[in-house]
């Protein structure tokens, strides 16, 4: 299989059958333009983000109850006004889809599977959208889920969407103290959650923490439990069973294109988690982009992202029924029973599109795994790599694991935009190694360090036009300050997304990391703030810094630093203490891979911790260039940093 190198090029039948060549026939049919290949239409789609919008809305035939009086009113960042006017729902554009030919949802868990139609995902979400309604829920109240990857999850977030109310959903692997910071925010009136979850060949009883959550909701009109384990609930808890026995027909509120549909949750580098808040319009219009034209996802598709509903991953999932391509939900551990679990779920699924981060598919390069030999998996014709840079080995070993040419669809974004800026283009070559192309409407540049746009150099990834799924605001965000700060402080007017970029002359790009101090293991991004929340707390520690660090061959290492207090030694106990508030306050992900003592801790002059400065020095950075050394109050400690980096290299 020397072959099998990692790149991909599309052959004559993939470039005449692709959704993207058919858009581009639709654009010169309807007097919009001709276009050749993807590098011109690209061109145009940012040239002119008013066109290229218009000509989405109208390929896709969006349902507007209202039509809008422009395609961009306000287009200034943030503040970019698209469509006014226009009245549509996310759920009205995923049930026009709704077919007896194929399942709406595959949904696979460790203890088995089941089919679900159309019609039982609509009867569902119509009737707990009517019992939604009869507790009062209204547009813009909030509807929020603690809940492991179940159809029930979507169920619930279709029916918000349906009565214009607001979603937003944590995963069970989240401690307790992390639900209630964000899920609380928005002051929910219903929560749905499990009794627990099946994963890696235990049953988690979740009742005693759903307890708690409950507790610290004071605005809930009811709980609604699902019975995933089967364990007795609070009387005064609702089961699901009885949530959605209704004969309702389906109701969809149309509500105008800004209004929030989800709100995720930022990782908390700095503090409390933020709520970035999605629009219906905005979503609806990216995902058919995205899984349409990038992905080239149709109906006859079989659509696997592995993810948590904690992670945007998931929301981009759920938006496959959008396209009208079956999704499958698979709620269980990748690793299960043995670490090519999730491609033994997707052969049984019938998967050909198949997801992962790419920290899964390292570990199963790194076991030289071959799953295509174990598995009958002919029918995957793509995979998908995203949550942090995966290296051209990556790309390898998927073909070789496949034992085939499969084209391997490497993508960045970010919650913050619900979609990827940069990733595949079905009639564009992969390189392995590279995303293989930027995205339509998306005006992504790399600026050095003077502001200036850069080609084959390293730069910043930063986002010069406004596209229609930025977020619509952040929650408890009334002056928009907090907004502003996050993408808009470095460069006013232009958004600076926190990536550091190449793009080469052909197009194509790769992702070096982060540059800011969000931490992305295994491609889940998580917030440093979690982690000292619960190191702080514990007497023995005076002080602690974490931070990830990407490695040359694709792999990952987040250290945890901690300054102990005066005659307290680093031990295994002590490190075994440690994991194990780490576990308990933020989550098992949370845990750092080393736990390294050092003099102490420097800061800034205004006590900030010197996060991204360390990730450099660690990458090898002089210190000198990695901070200003008058900015610091103790510019001494920085050689206890130096040193475990030069230990590492040695």
């Amino acid at each position: 299989m020397s072959n099998l190198n990692g790149d991909w090029n599309p052959d004559e039948a993939t470039l005449a059958e692709a959704n993207l060549t058919r858009f581009m026939a639709w654009l010169a049919e309807t007097g919009r333009g001709e276009y050749d290949d993807y590098p011109e239409l690209l061109r145009k789609s940012v040239d002119d983000i008013e066109w290229f919008w218009d000509a989405v809305w109208h390929f896709f035939d969006i349902q507007a109850d209202s039509p809008p009086s422009a395609v961009l009113g306000n287009r200034s960042m943030p503040g970019a006004e698209w469509f006014p006017g226009a009245t549509i729902n996310y759920a009205t554009e995923v049930f026009r889809h709704a077919t007896d030919a194929r399942p709406a949802m595959i949904v696979v868990g460790e203890d088995g599977s089941t089919e679900w139609p159309w019609a039982r995902l609509q009867r569902e979400t119509a009737a707990f959208a009517a019992y939604l309604r009869n507790l009062g829920v209204q547009p813009g109240d909030a509807v929020v889920g603690y809940l492991p990857n179940v159809p029930e999850a979507v169920v619930a977030a279709l029916a918000a969407a349906s009565v214009g109310a607001i979603w937003a959903v944590c995963n069970q692997d989240v401690a307790v103290d992390g639900v209630i910071a964000r899920l609380g925010q928005v002051e929910p009136a219903v929560l749905v959650a499990t009794d627990g979850s099946v994963y890696g060949g235990k049953r988690i009883d979740r009742r005693a923490e759903l307890a708690t959550i409950r507790g610290a909701m004071p605005t809930l009109r009811a709980t609604v439990v699902v019975p995933r384990l089967g364990l007795s609930i609070d009387d005064d808890a609702v089961p699901w069973a009885k949530a959605v026995e209704a004969d309702a027909p389906l109701d969809i509120t149309p509500v105008p294109f800004a209004q929030p549909l989800w709100v995720m949750f930022s990782s908390g580098t700095t503090g409390k988690p933020k709520g970035i808040v999605h629009g219906h319009g905005g979503v609806v219009l990216e995902h058919l982009k995205y899984l349409t034209l990038q992905l080239d996802l149709r109906p006859d598709d079989r659509f696997l992202w592995y993810s948590s509903t904690s992670w945007m991953m998931w929301n981009f999932l759920v938006s496959g029924l959008l396209v009208d391509t079956t999704i499958v939900l698979y709620d269980g551990s990748p690793t299960h029973p043995g670490t090519d679990g999730l491609w033994k779920v997707a052969a049984d699924a019938g998967v050909t599109f198949l997801g992962a981060g790419a920290g899964y598919l390292l570990a199963c390069a790194k076991q030289e795994l071959r799953p295509g030999e174990a598995h009958p998996l002919d029918a995957v014709r793509a995979v998908g790599s995203t949550g942090s840079p995966l290296p051209a080995s990556g790309f390898r070993w998927v073909q070789e694991g496949l034992g085939r040419p499969v084209p391997v669809v490497s993508m960045s974004g970010g919650t913050d935009v619900c979609t990827a800026f940069i990733g595949g283009c079905p009639i564009v070559p992969v390189k392995a190694g590279e995303l293989s192309s930027l995205c339509l409407g998306a005006a992504i540049e790399a600026w050095n360090g003077q502001g200036n746009p850069v080609i084959g150099e390293e730069g910043e990834l930063v986002v010069t036009k406004p596209m229609p799924s930025m977020p619509v605001f952040f929650w408890n965000d009334a002056d928009g300050s907090r907004y502003r700060g996050a993408y808009f402080e470095k460069y006013p007017g232009v958004w600076c997304h926190g990536d550091w970029i190449t793009i080469s002359e052909r197009g194509s790009v790769v992702v070096h990391g982060r540059s800011d101090a969000t931490l992305n293991r295994m491609g889940v991004r998580m917030g440093s703030a979690e982690i000292y929340t619960a190191v702080e707390r514990m007497p023995e520690v005076q002080d602690c810094l974490v931070v990830g660090v990407e490695q040359d061959d694709g792999g990952y290492w987040m250290p945890l630093f901690v300054a102990l207090a005066d005659g307290v030694e680093l031990d295994e106990g002590l490190r075994s203490k440690i994991v194990a508030e780490i576990r308990q306050h933020a989550s098992p992900r949370h845990v750092p891979d080393d736990i390294l003592d050092v003099p102490g801790i420097p800061r800034t002059l205004t006590g900030k911790r010197l996060e991204i400065p360390i990730k450099r020095i660690l990458l090898g950075t002089a210190p000198d260039q990695a901070v200003q050394q008058s900015s610091i109050d103790r510019p001494e400690l920085l050689e206890a940093f130096v040193a475990y980096r030069r230990s590492r290299v040695s």
